[in-house]
């Protein structure tokens, strides 16, 4: 098995969150998946996300505040 680390994006409401997680890779074909831990992360994030808990996420993950533009 191999693994890579890569970044997941998070977005609730105004927020983004950019998340580190491993992909494995399988030596049976399929494609990479998430380990349940980072699931879980990615999970926590997207959670504290929504209660407002840019501490938490933050802790966890790069956190964005999303501001629209005017075109």
């Amino acid at each position: 098995m191999t693994s890579r680390v890569t970044t997941k994006l998070v977005r609730v409401e105004a927020y983004a969150a950019e998340v580190e997680v491993e992909l494995i890779a399988g030596d049976a074909g399929w494609p990479p998946y998430l380990s349940v831990r980072d699931a879980e992360k990615l999970d926590d994030v997207r959670e504290a996300l929504r209660e407002g808990d840019l501490e938490l996420a933050a802790r966890m993950s790069r956190v964005f505040r999303l501001t629209p533009i005017e075109a």
